[in-house]
């Protein structure tokens, strides 16, 4: 069935969005692995306090924040292996989680640690020092997978060093 041109243009809309916050942080390369330490996601100060009343409450968080460093030139639209690793299976650019995306967007879910008026103070957050926050939200269990999880056995292989300190 061919779409209208009102389809296609809803479809091939882009959409701005501007930062919420930043990630202020003792680290300020990115790497592969040995992410450790703690963060503070800063909220813009033009918000009212109130728009993290009751976020104490939750454990964690759920973080889009965009790779800032990264060039679009790094985006790779084709399929390889995992960190150039011959060992692990060849891929696409969808079942990588880096920065060669086509938007060089990226999400985590760091453990709230405390949150200091606009400043949320984290652990386990893998963004870097200056990373623009576009979003983030609590991570409510229930909107988690639901199900069996199946992964094949490369991505644990690959992010054993990941976190130096394994959280609970």
């Amino acid at each position: 069935m061919a779409r209208t041109v009102l389809e296609r243009e809803r479809m091939s809309k882009s959409l701005e969005i501007k930062p919420i916050g930043t990630v202020v942080s003792g680290r300020t390369e990115p790497t592969d692995d040995h992410w450790t330490g703690t963060a503070i996601i800063r909220l813009n100060p033009d918000f009212p306090a109130e728009v993290v009343q009751g976020l104490e409450e939750f454990s964690h968080l759920l973080v889009v924040w965009h790779f800032h460093k990264a060039s679009p030139d790094d985006v790779a639209l084709h399929a390889r292996s995992p960190r150039n690793n011959p060992q692990w299976p060849t891929t696409g650019t969808f079942v990588h989680r880096n920065h060669r995306r086509p938007n060089q967007l990226a999400q985590s879910f760091p453990r709230l640690l405390k949150v200091d008026g606009l400043d949320l103070h984290v652990t386990d957050l893998d963004a870097i020092d200056g990373s623009p926050v576009y979003d983030l939200a609590p991570y409510f269990r229930e909107m988690g997978p639901r199900g069996k999880i199946c992964e094949p056995s490369w991505p644990g292989e690959m992010l054993a060093d990941y976190w130096d300190t394994p959280q609970s």
